[in-house]
């Protein structure tokens, strides 16, 4: 029995090795992710990392319901980096005293396209500096999360345009 449970335990997420912070501060777009509830009808989504004076980051999460010519809507939260990580694991709070968190799997050496995991592959994100991908690029990044044991056919893309709404391979968008 014991061995049974045994061959269910998947080895933890392997980060980035190191994350330059100047570089990856700024905005990136949401292409595709595992939605979780706040994301569902979230079109034309991006983060926003800045780093405040406090030593903390600014991570704000901007979107438009539904339709890309909805108001913006935000979502402030903070973020602060764990030790001994390389800037590669970060906390995340959207509203106190509850934090998440953020692990950097991935990101170009030029700080265009980035991975980030959860711990236990539950939510993803394939993030870019550009909000639109080719779909060669979007799958060598699925790649990378398959690599690390997540199930990436659970990944869903994000509508950046209102062409995208409703196109095949965007998350459904309800009306």
């Amino acid at each position: 029995m014991l061995s049974g449970c045994a061959g269910q335990v998947q080895p933890p997420l392997t980060l980035a090795p190191h994350v330059d912070l100047d570089r990856y501060m700024g905005r990136w777009y949401v292409i595709g992710h595992i939605p979780y509830w706040a994301e569902r009808n979230a079109v034309a989504s991006y983060d926003y990392y800045e780093k405040r004076a406090d030593g903390t980051l600014a991570n704000v999460f901007n979107y438009h319901d539904k339709r890309v010519d909805a108001p913006l809507e935000q979502v402030k939260g903070h973020a602060y980096i764990v030790p001994d990580t390389e800037n590669a694991k970060w906390r995340v709070s959207f509203l106190w005293p509850f934090y998440v968190s953020y692990m950097i799997l991935y990101v170009d050496p030029n700080y265009q396209d980035a991975v980030i995991g959860y711990p236990d592959k539950s939510l993803g994100w394939v993030l870019s500096r550009n909000p639109s991908m080719d779909d060669a690029t979007y799958h060598s990044l699925l790649a990378q999360f398959a690599a690390q044991g997540y199930d990436i056919s659970q990944f869903r893309r994000v509508a950046q345009t209102a062409a995208d709404i409703g196109a095949p391979g965007f998350e459904e968008v309800a009306k």
